[in-house]
C-alpha cells in the first residue's frame, strides 16, 4: 500500500507540497493521498479480478463445449461470485475518511482495512490457482467437482471479505 502512496505523493504539484506546511493542512493532504491511493488500489483490484472473471468464464464455456452440462451451473456460480466481488471493489467509495466524512478512520481501523486490502491481492491469487486447477480436471471427471467446489468457496471468500471490510469502514463491527 505505501507504494501506491509513494505514486500519489511523488505527482503533487508544489501547491500541495506548499499547503502541506500549513499547520492541519498536513493532516488533511495526507488524507487527500490516501483517498488516491485508494483509489489506485482499487482499479488495481478490479482489474485483477475481471481477468479472473473472463478466465472463469471461458472454462464455462468450455465445460458446455465438452459437453459437461452438469458442471455449468456450479461454474456459473463461481463467475457470478468473482463478477460480484470486482462489481463491489469497482463502486466502492474511494479513500479512508476525508475532511468532512462522517465517519472517521483511526490508525488502528487503517491497518485493519491494509490488512483486508492485501486479503484481496491473496484472494486473488488463490482463486487463480484454483482456476488452473478447474482447467487441469477438465478431463478428469472425478477431480472436477471438487476443484469447482473450492473455487466457488474462494470467490465466496472474496465477497466476505469484503463484507468485513465495508463493516469496519462503516464502524458496524468491533476490532
Amino acid at each position: 500500500m505505501s507504494d501506491y502512496i509513494g505514486k500519489v505523493t511523488g505527482s503533487q504539484d508544489i501547491f500541495k507540497k506548499l499547503a502541506s506546511y500549513v499547520p492541519g493542512f498536513n493532516g488533511y493532504v495526507e488524507r487527500q493521498n490516501r483517498r488516491a491511493a485508494d483509489k489506485i488500489l482499487r482499479e488495481t483490484v478490479a482489474r485483477r479480478f475481471d481477468e479472473l472473471y473472463k478466465r472463469a468464464s471461458a472454462l464455462q464455456v468450455e465445460l458446455i463445449n465438452q459437453g459437461k452440462l452438469e458442471y455449468v451451473d456450479d461454474m456459473e456460480s463461481a463467475a457470478i461470485k468473482i463478477q460480484t466481488f470486482r462489481d463491489k471493489v469497482m463502486t466502492a467509495t474511494y479513500g479512508y475518511s476525508g475532511f468532512f466524512d462522517s465517519v472517521k478512520i483511526n490508525e488502528k481501523e487503517l491497518e485493519t482495512l491494509y490488512n483486508y486490502d492485501m486479503a484481496f491481492f491473496d484472494l486473488g491469487e488463490q482463486i487463480a490457482h484454483a482456476l488452473d486447477n478447474v482447467e487441469a480436471s477438465l478431463g478428469d471427471d472425478a477431480g472436477l467437482p471438487a476443484a469447482i467446489r473450492n473455487l466457488n468457496t474462494l470467490a465466496r471468500d472474496a465477497l466476505d471479505v469484503f463484507e468485513r471490510r465495508y463493516e469496519v469502514i462503516n464502524g458496524t463491527v468491533s476490532q
